[in-house]
């Protein structure tokens, strides 16, 4: 069995000192990038990874990032938060950073768990997800100086120009927009959008692809993120007519309930897109919007540890660099 490559190792092929192979993992950026490039190709070659209880001991560093694991509520889009979670866990694996997933069923309760891992130094940093108007957990952080991403952008805050913390986000606006022109193409002008109820961020940003190719007088739906619910809005808007030629819709869950309403009233090849891509929408056949949440943990991990890094050093919040804005893609079945 060959032994583990040490930081003598690295240094060794390298070419350079113990110190600058430290310096590279621990803080890369005093490192020119010459460099720290050939100290990383070295890495890469040997499959080094740095010891983290020696690390945590040297650093007073945990390697470890906290991120909240949503309630389990069933239905159908929850796929989306799994893979990026599976996605960031892997990705800080490579940089020798590990994920500790914590439990919360309110903002409240989230807010207690992530002020014991904070106290106890348990965690260098959290990543949120969930983001919504007047989210406390970010005033928290912010307030406490803890680093941390939010998976989701500040809504109701200018979040480029002025951003109040480090976010990633799927643009939301660009999925929809390019499924509503597709719809347009393919079935006709009168596309309809079936959304959630007005004042969920990410409905209304999804809404607003929507608005800029239809404009104002496009049919608008609503319905809870609810198959049934879904199905009686789409089944009362076809009851009245052939209003539309297609709708798009602010997710999968809202397409499959649409889907259903179609069927029962004889319009199966009525176009409908749906909106993350999930294992359901591929099963029925569905066209959908993709969010790459492996996109999103890349932009997670680069806003906290840089582009290579290995610790925690946040890209400070300033205009125009502290987002990551993913551009999802459209899947056509």
């Amino acid at each position: 069995m060959s032994k583990t490559p040490t930081v003598e190792d690295v240094a060794r092929l390298a070419g350079v000192s113990r110190q600058t192979v430290s310096n590279v993992l621990n803080s890369p950026d005093i490192v020119r990038s010459a460099t720290r490039d050939r100290v990383e190709r070295a890495i890469t070659e040997l499959g080094y990874r740095p010891h983290m209880a020696a690390r945590a001991l040297r650093t007073r560093r945990s390697s470890t990032i906290g991120v909240h694991l949503d309630p389990y509520a069933g239905g159908i889009s929850g796929v989306v938060l799994d893979r990026f979670v599976h996605a960031l866990t892997e990705r800080a694996g490579d940089r020798g950073m590990r994920v500790l997933l914590y439990a919360a069923r309110t903002p409240e309760e989230e807010l207690e768990r992530m002020r014991e891992l904070v106290d106890r130094g348990e965690i260098d940093a959290i990543v949120i997800t969930g983001t919504f108007h007047g989210d406390p957990r970010t005033d928290w952080l912010l307030a406490h100086d803890v680093p941390f991403v939010a998976f989701g952008r500040p809504w109701g805050v200018d979040d480029v120009d002025a951003p109040a913390h480090l976010w990633v986000d799927v643009d939301g606006a660009a999925g929809v927009r390019a499924a509503t022109t597709h719809a347009r193409e393919a079935a006709g002008e009168r596309i309809a959008f079936l959304g959630w109820p007005a004042g969920s961020g990410t409905g209304d940003d999804r809404e607003r692809g929507w608005r800029e190719v239809v404009g104002d007088d496009g049919l608008r739906l609503v319905a809870t993120e609810d198959v049934a619910a879904a199905n009686a809005a789409v089944s009362a808007a076809l009851a009245d007519g052939p209003a539309f030629d297609g709708i798009v819709c602010a997710s999968d869950t809202l397409a499959i309930g649409a889907r259903l309403a179609a069927s029962r009233a004889g319009r199966d090849g009525l176009t409908i897109i749906g909106f993350d891509n999930t294992p359901a929408a591929e099963a029925l056949g569905l066209s959908s919007v993709e969010q790459l949440p492996e996109q999103v943990a890349d932009g997670v991990l680069r806003l906290l540890m840089g582009a290579t890094g290995s610790t925690v050093v946040p890209t400070p919040a300033r205009a125009g660099s502290a987002h990551v804005l993913v551009e999802p893609r459209l899947v056509l079945r």
